[in-house]
């Protein structure tokens, strides 16, 4: 249908008269800035691949729809052509936002379930393919957590793999003046700068006016690593996607074992913020510390000179100190502290429940219950040993005169620690069957832990005590060394 010819001088007038066209608004596009046009066809087809979506905002220089309309020879623009061309136009926007969107949703919905089917796929992978499969997916939106220990190996991967990576590390104010100038080493060897995250000065000034230096010895560490170490994390890993860590799961008894080689972040956020928008990449879960080592003489890389001296597990310089032979490397950090919790936050979803049914003990000696969890079998299981229950050890403690000195370990079976001194706590009972000296066990985790923590002097499993014969106040063994002979020395001291 064309338009009415008393419209038609109208509309040919405005354009002829005026010296600059304006175009109408239409709906929500305009008419290109066109002179000299005294009638227009529309030319649909040749031009529809120039249309963005309505949301878009284009410079001020750009038309939505560049040439809407096109020259052509002298004739009517056709109401019904022009009407026709607006439907195609605002169903091709509508469509290419509706599909833009649903593409979006299933994307992220892909995402989340390739990554169960991805840490599948690499569980028996190398960490040079995991580093590699993590730089190629994230490019330069993943970054390597540094911690001064032997996450260099990590460094050494991503340098291998070939491709960029990027670096940052926690300077919590308080680390060894080892860790710093390993820092300096390890720039210089890998060519890099290694992004430093810093508590808040603020923050950290109210924790100290507050509560002192070291208040973690007092109430815990874990207020100290939230200000200084987990919050200053948080702020790094929000303009991150993912980032890669050196967990592994010989690292700790109870928080570590489970770890698979990438996963959605269970705590911490990514730079698009919300639930599971960052993923973790753990290279190195399935590998031991000894091959970690080997790696990294076999690479001649720098490493931290504290673990000449007996380190291991590196932190800040209150809270690490060198391990003996035969303790595990987590027992250097938080010493004074359970066990079973040697974690500051940085990984907090590795924590599980506490509870005598959520930890193995190691050595497979646990039943399985219809959840899935494991009920731990006992340890220190000898005839040779007695074993207190909460009154027994109650009364015990209440004598004031005794008819044999007793010494007790207070334990908790899942403990690795303890396992690891099972051996030597029953041959020391053994020896000392003939002697005038008790040898008992308490369970103190669970229920029990608060009584033990209170009456008991409980401070990280296990704590071995020596109640004398004549005395109210048990002696609470002071070393770490817990074969028969150190053990034996102490008692043959006490009675």
């Amino acid at each position: 249908m064309a338009l009415s010819s008393s419209f038609s001088p109208l509309l040919n007038r405005a354009i002829t008269s005026s010296p600059e066209l304006k175009a109408p608004l239409i709906n929500p596009f305009r008419l290109l800035d066109q002179k000299f046009v005294s009638s227009v066809t529309v030319n649909t087809p040749r031009r529809l691949r120039f249309i963005k979506p309505v949301c878009a905002e284009p410079r001020s220089s750009d038309s939505v729809i560049p040439l809407a309309a096109s020259v052509a020879a002298p004739g009517r623009v056709t109401l019904w052509n022009f009407c026709v061309y607006l439907s195609v136009v605002d169903f091709w926007s509508l469509t290419c936002i509706s599909l833009f969107w649903v593409n979006a949703d299933v994307k992220n919905e892909t995402e989340k379930e390739d990554y169960e089917k991805l840490a599948k796929e690499l569980a028996d992978a190398s960490p040079l393919e995991i580093m590699d499969k993590a730089l190629e997916k994230f490019g330069n939106d993943v970054a390597i957590a540094f911690s001064g220990a032997e996450d260099v190996a990590l460094i050494e991967y991503a340098k291998l793999t070939g491709r960029p990576f990027r670096v940052f590390s926690l300077d919590t104010g308080r680390l060894n003046p080892e860790t710093y100038q390993f820092f300096d080493a390890v720039e210089k060897h890998y060519g890099i700068h290694i992004e430093y995250m810093f508590p808040d000065a603020v923050e950290v000034q109210a924790l100290v006016r507050n509560k002192g230096l070291f208040s973690f010895y007092e109430d815990g560490h874990q207020e100290c690593c939230r200000v200084r170490k987990v919050r200053p994390l948080r702020r790094a890993l929000k303009g991150l996607q993912a980032w890669i860590t050196g967990q592994r799961k010989d690292q700790s008894p109870g928080t570590r074992s489970e770890i698979p080689v990438v996963q959605v972040d269970p705590v911490f956020e990514g730079m698009e913020g919300g639930i599971e928008s960052l993923v973790k990449w753990n290279p190195v879960a399935n590998v031991e510390g000894r091959d970690i080592w080997n790696f990294l003489r076999a690479m001649d890389v720098p490493v931290n000179s504290l673990h000449l001296k007996g380190y291991i597990s590196i932190g800040c310089e209150p809270c690490t100190r060198p391990i003996l032979p035969g303790q595990h490397e987590r027992e250097g950090r938080w010493w004074w502290e359970d066990a079973k919790a040697k974690e500051c936050g940085l990984h907090k979803g590795n924590m599980k429940e506490e509870g005598v049914h959520l930890h193995g003990n190691g050595n497979g000696n646990g039943a399985s219950l219809s959840n899935g969890s494991t009920i731990v079998a006992d340890i220190f299981n000898s005839q040779n040993l007695v074993s207190l229950s909460r009154a027994g050890i109650e009364n015990l403690a209440k004598l004031e005169s005794r008819k044999e000195p007793w010494l007790v370990v207070l334990y908790a079976p899942w403990c690795q620690f303890c396992q690891a001194m099972e051996g030597s706590y029953i041959e020391l009972a053994e020896k000392l069957k003939e002697s005038r000296v008790k040898v008992g066990k308490f369970r103190a985790d669970g229920d029990q832990k608060g009584f033990a923590k209170q009456e008991l002097q409980l401070g990280s499993f296990p704590t071995i005590l020596f109640f004398p014969k004549h005395s109210l106040k048990p002696i609470k063994y002071p070393s770490d060394k817990r074969d028969v002979d150190s053990l034996m020395a102490f008692v043959n001291a006490l009675r």
